[in-house]
């Protein structure tokens, strides 16, 4: 594996979460990282800002450029990738993190609601990706990675929030798509989704509190599994939907309880696991609760 020491990645929704520990795990090898999100100012119930995950990168050992952007404008999205590219002379890795969610079903999912998730996970997806890719042709070893499931075709996947899933296999079609399209041009695009929920904000707020929280991994393993990913070979390894613990499982990972946020709280699966993915020897995961 390469180092990402150098190395520039334009990381959509990076101000905290799973997109700041990809970010953090870039900086240790001395990246620079655009943190690319809207949260300017403090938010009430989200922790983190762009000021403070850039802070976050340089104190880990990376050059941060914090961005004001908010994917769902084709101006701001321009503006922030050439700003990237001014500072840093390029982009070598694209990281399509930005998400918005609602599991709810058709009559409790209002129309705007709807659209926002479209906007930010099939569409800015799309769009992030378009606008860097004239630039990724141009890097030794370009990456997009996308943060959405396998594409399992299952009707409980659909039948409680069908806009929400829609709206993320929407993002998973876009690694279908830009992997076919951009094969000969050595630019790998690959989708990267966690076994487990994770200890974010949108599982502490959205999908149980704290008890949620407790039976979730850290951030850090999608930053780990991600780095594992952009630091392949890109013309050996595209078109891939990838589970993170898989991903460090086959880079020599044999102990994952360093992950988990309370070991004595069973893991509780994410959504959009195939039925038939079988984890790493010694991981145990409990299904999600019926809906």
């Amino acid at each position: 594996m390469s180092s990402l020491k150098g190395k520039t990645l334009f990381i959509s929704g990076a101000s905290r979460g799973i997109g700041l520990a990809i970010a953090l795990r870039a900086a240790r090898d001395g990246a620079n990282v655009a943190i690319a999100a809207k949260t300017a100012e403090p938010h009430p119930k989200l922790k983190g800002t762009i000021y403070t995950a850039a802070d976050e990168v340089r104190a880990a050992g990376g050059k941060a450029l914090p961005v004001i952007c908010d994917i769902r404008d084709e101006a701001q999205v321009m503006a922030a990738i050439e700003q990237t590219v001014a500072e840093f002379g390029g982009i070598d890795v694209c990281v399509n993190n930005a998400s918005a969610i609602s599991l709810t079903n058709s009559q409790a999912t209002d129309m705007k609601r709807y659209d926002l998730m479209m906007g930010i996970n099939t569409r800015g997806t799309f769009m992030v990706s378009k606008y860097c890719i004239p630039h990724l042709k141009k890097a030794e070893n370009p990456h997009i990675l996308m943060l959405s499931p396998p594409l399992d075709m299952k009707t409980k996947w659909f039948e409680h929030s069908a806009a929400y899933t829609m709206a993320k296999f929407g993002m998973s079609m876009c690694v279908l798509g830009l992997a076919g399209e951009l094969k000969s041009a050595g630019v790998a695009v690959n989708a990267l989704w966690p076994r487990t929920t994770i200890a974010t904000a949108a599982v502490g707020n959205l999908l149980g509190g704290d008890a949620m929280m407790r039976a979730s991994r850290t951030p850090e393993i999608m930053g780990d599994a991600a780095y594992a990913i952009i630091t392949r070979p890109s013309r050996e390894f595209t078109g891939h939907f990838c589970i993170d613990d898989k991903v460090l499982y086959a880079n020599g990972v044999r102990d994952f309880e360093h992950y988990r946020v309370d070991p004595s709280v069973p893991l509780m699966s994410d959504f959009f696991v195939p039925d038939d993915d079988v984890p790493p020897p010694g991981v145990t995961v409990q299904a999600l609760p019926a809906r």
